[in-house]
């Protein structure tokens, strides 16, 4: 008749008591195991990597929209007539003609009876800048 072992014994038919090779506890006193949250970690995880997905994401659109701004910017000044070789740095405003063609000028918003599309700086790179 075989004897029945309890519960808190480590009994195996190959290997007998082999409690002290277990890589966990094996009495009534050992704690207890547990299983981690790993749930609670993916979440958490997957929150911070979207906020920071969706932050980079809103910093490109930015600089995309900002981008086409200068874009659309410089194609006005470009496009527009102007007889003359605009200086670095200084400050040219520019006009809707009597006959619906843009013309950039040196003359002020305020001495030109013209419609007053915007006024532009020159940059080192050649590129026209929208001064507010």
């Amino acid at each position: 008749m075989e004897s029945k072992k309890p519960d808190n014994v480590v009994y195996s038919e190959t290997e007998g008591y082999n409690a002290s090779v277990m890589r966990y506890g094996t009495n009534v006193g050992a704690p207890v195991i547990q299983i981690d949250d790993v749930i609670a970690f993916k979440s958490r995880g997957i929150r911070s990597v979207n906020k920071e997905f969706e932050n980079k994401f809103n910093e490109l659109k930015q600089q995309y929209e900002n981008l086409m701004k200068e874009f659309e910017y410089n194609e006005l000044v470009y496009n527009a007539k102007f007889a003359f070789e605009p200086v670095i740095g200084e400050i040219y405003h520019l006009y809707r003609g009597t006959d619906g063609a843009n013309f950039l000028s040196l003359i002020a918003p305020q001495e030109c009876a013209r419609e007053h599309l915007g006024s532009f700086k020159l940059n080192s790179d050649k590129k026209w800048i929208f001064i507010e």
